[in-house]
């Protein structure tokens, strides 16, 4: 069944109820500023993702029809951007629509993978910049239930594995928006609504935008129940710090334990302000493809990271990490104090790549074994080590060898701790030696037990000190 769809003018009219009705008058929550709540109530609702560390990233979309090619044209730039770099007019483009019918979808087998993977949740795209709902939403026909001859919700279907599988369920949303009448590119060269990184909107509709962007999110927050809101396309110049905590309020106001990303506001790196006092939109600092060389200490952050070179499905992508460069990388992370957010692009068809679910059932086989040193585990004390990286947890240093030392013995920068006993953690029924010195040497077996990651759990007599601050690694 089609949907009528809900004219933009009425949507300041409708914007809290997200589909028409009578108009809602807002809530006392509304209008509360969640900017400003205490230091233990953001603790609290902070505490699963600190403790979660690792995500899947999902990227998923009309972008993946064309797979990366237009008429012939072949680009090294990101396949979900496709609409913008290929100058496709937005009516082209959604034309895509009725050739998207992902009937391999399974969203028991995608939530098992990451589960297998030891993933604790999922991001995945609600509505990327080229303006596609993912998604059952009554105020815009350009959905995947509506525009295409699926018309299965994915969302809905993935948040209730999730549930199921117990991980958690959450949600990217782009600010810009390709399709949308109120935004047009005004650049030589290019379709006015083809697209562009720089999109520009009209003055006298931003409201009405605001309004429909807002009656999307209210779908959402209330249909699916994210626990993360993950914003993206936040730097285009009509949007406002001002805008930012507007939305980060309402969004707080229809579910105050959610997570919201800084690119609800213009703090895109977490470099600057973000968690450094009140009033500051956004809890979480969103690197991309890169890792802080010192992490960003006082800041919760997430790094987001690609398997290959692109986010949305590109068919001829095949520059692959290895398996042994995402543990690793994920390890960086935590190490940093950071959570590691990996993405697949799944094809029209709904399937996940294969390279992805190898890459992803490879990290899991060691996550099985030492997820104990990635889960709620906490930044390296140390200011570097030349073998690896090293996490802490309570009394414990796992010790994260990547370079197995020549001699099998393990220098240790100096602690102001006593070590109690150190094993291997894969192996922890066999005490390793232990010897005094400056620096202390953990005496390890011949070879390691996993080539890519051997971790080594040092218990000490309290929570471990170095003797010297951490810094880059």
């Amino acid at each position: 069944m089609r949907k009528t769809m809900v004219s933009f003018a009425l949507l300041g009219v409708f914007s809290l109820t997200g589909c028409g009705g009578e108009p809602e008058t807002a809530s006392p929550e509304a209008t509360y500023d969640y900017l400003n709540e205490s230091q233990e109530a953001r603790d609290q609702r902070m505490r699963w993702w600190r403790e979660a560390r690792f995500g899947m990233f999902i990227h998923w979309g009309l972008y993946a029809v064309p797979a990366g090619e237009y008429k012939g044209q072949r680009s090294d730039q990101v396949g979900e951007w496709i609409q913008s770099w290929a100058n496709i007019p937005r009516d082209e483009y959604a034309k895509f629509a009725a050739q998207f019918n992902p009937v391999k979808f399974n969203a028991a087998e995608w939530v098992g993978l990451a589960k297998e993977a030891g993933m604790q949740y999922i991001v995945i795209t609600s509505k990327h910049h080229d303006g596609f709902a993912m998604f059952d939403s009554k105020v815009s026909d350009f959905d995947i239930v509506d525009a295409t001859p699926f018309g299965r919700d994915p969302l809905a279907e993935l948040s209730q594995e999730c549930k199921r599988q117990g991980i958690r369920f959450a949600v990217y949303y782009s600010i810009m928006d390709w399709h949308h009448p109120s935004q047009y590119v005004d650049k030589e060269g290019k379709h006015p609504t083809a697209g562009d990184g720089q999109n520009k909107i009209y003055p006298e509709r931003k409201q009405e935008y605001i309004d429909y962007m807002k009656a999307q999110l209210k779908e959402i927050v209330t249909q699916y129940d994210p626990a993360v809101l993950w914003f993206d396309g936040e730097w285009v110049e009509w949007w406002t710090e001002e805008d930012a905590k507007d939305l980060y309020n309402y969004v707080r106001s229809l579910k105050p334990e959610i997570i919201i990303n800084n690119r609800v506001g213009k703090g895109r790196m977490g470099m600057q302000g973000l968690n450094k006092g009140p009033g500051y939109a956004g809890d979480f600092g969103t690197p991309e493809q890169e890792i802080p060389a010192t992490g960003l200490p006082g800041v919760d952050w997430e790094t987001c990271m690609t398997m290959n070179d692109t986010w949305g499905y590109k068919s001829y992508d095949d520059n692959w990490k290895s398996a042994e460069t995402l543990i690793r990388q994920l390890i960086d992370a935590v190490s940093k104090g950071g959570n590691y957010l990996l993405n697949v692009g799944p094809t029209a068809e709904g399937v996940i790549p294969e390279p992805s679910v190898e890459r992803l059932k490879a990290i899991g086989r060691w996550m099985a074994v030492n997820g104990e040193a990635i889960y709620a585990a906490g930044p390296s004390p140390f200011e570097a080590v030349p073998w690896g990286r090293v996490t802490t947890k309570q009394n414990r240093l796992y010790l994260h060898v990547f370079e197995w030392p020549e001699n099998n013995r393990l220098p240790v920068p100096a602690l102001q701790n006593q070590v109690q006993r150190a094993y291997l953690l894969a192996a922890p029924e066999n005490t390793l030696e232990v010897l005094q010195g400056d620096p202390l040497e953990v005496v390890l077996p011949d070879r390691p037990l996993d080539p890519v990651a051997t971790v080594v759990v040092l218990e000490l007599d309290g929570s471990p000190k170095a003797a010297s601050p951490a810094g880059e690694i």
